[in-house]
């Protein structure tokens, strides 16, 4: 794939025009104040596992509605204090997964807190543990228009207030430190932990590679790839105008979770990337409003961004901004 989308100059400085709903704020104080009116009964049931240098627990939590969320929690095997903490949200379609696909951040000294995504973990390569038991109205197969019509119906409402909670159940572990929790994921994952960076006023630090759920308009108008592309084929086949979703969408908007983010942040861009094209990804790191930010560019890379390099240079940045005072 050659490059299609803005020169890397124009991307430096491309800004999203689609403002943010004028309630956004509200909207999201009142979702997460009904979820934190639920136990957040956070649960640690050590697994065993055939791994010298880790511990594993299996973590249940309540998220949005009360309704259980399952994670693990991996510790380094001689973890004794409180320790800088990594919570993970995992890409489209993945679930937790077994915990031997989680081990860089464990062997790297840290908790590593990875949260199951609600209803996902069917798609071939990580199972899933976590059911969503909201319905929703007619939707095109896949997550992104499960109640697209309603931003109190769409499913990343439901999703988002797990990942701020995973924080919170993370954040309630006594070998965690709470002043030092960063959170991490690739692609879905990446845009989650953009919303989280808007929500949670206090983290330590934030690491989006390749990140979706970005810029919502421009990318459903911009790829046929999929996940975007269910977005354009749930419109096409409604034979309605866009005005409706795209206002649902505006809610989960990572421009505009962005835009409220203050802790340090090391991005990743794919230069070629067709699932989550680079100005999507550099409309959300532009609008970032923490100063300390940094974004890597992989110029001749698809979806795998960095992969192993990006790991590298969060292996790398990271410490620095988890390093007890």
């Amino acid at each position: 794939m050659a490059l299609f989308d803005l020169p890397l100059d124009q991307l430096r400085t491309y800004r999203p025009e689609h403002p943010a709903p004028d309630d956004f704020d509200e909207f999201w104080l009142k979702t997460l104040a009904e979820a934190r009116e639920h136990d957040l009964a956070a649960r640690f049931e050590p697994v065993e596992v055939p791994l010298a240098g880790v511990r594993v627990l299996d973590v249940t939590y309540a998220g949005f509605g009360g309704h259980p969320v399952k994670g693990w929690l991996i510790l380094p095997a001689d973890a004794e204090g409180p320790l800088p903490a990594v919570v993970e949200y995992i890409g489209y379609g993945g679930g937790r997964g077994l915990p031997h696909m989680h081990l860089l951040w464990a062997t790297a000294g840290f908790a590593h807190f990875v949260m199951d995504t609600r209803g996902q973990g069917s798609g071939g390569w990580a199972q899933g543990d976590t059911p969503d038991p909201v319905g929703s109205s007619p939707a095109y197969p896949g997550f992104m228009t499960r109640g697209v019509e309603d931003p109190h119906a769409y499913y990343y409402r439901r999703v988002f207030t797990d990942a701020v909670r995973a924080v919170e159940a993370a954040r309630s572990h006594p070998l965690v430190d709470a002043a030092r929790v960063a959170v991490a994921g690739g692609s879905q994952g990446g845009g989650i932990s953009i919303a989280v960076s808007g929500l949670v006023p206090d983290l330590a630090a934030v690491l989006p590679d390749v990140p979706f759920l970005c810029d919502f308009p421009r990318a459903a108008t911009l790829t046929d790839n999929a996940p975007y592309s269910e977005i354009a084929l749930y419109l096409k086949s409604r034979r309605i105008g866009g005005d409706t979703v795209f206002r649902t969408l505006s809610y989960f908007d990572g421009v505009h979770f962005a835009a409220r983010a203050q802790a340090p942040a090391l991005f990743s861009v794919a230069l070629r990337d067709l699932t989550c094209p680079p100005s999507t990804v550099f409309g959300a790191f532009n609008a970032y409003a923490g100063e300390d930010k940094s974004i890597e560019v992989y110029e001749f890379n698809e979806h795998e961004g960095g992969g192993p390099y990006q790991q590298a240079a969060q292996l790398r940045w990271l410490p620095r901004y988890l390093t007890a005072p």
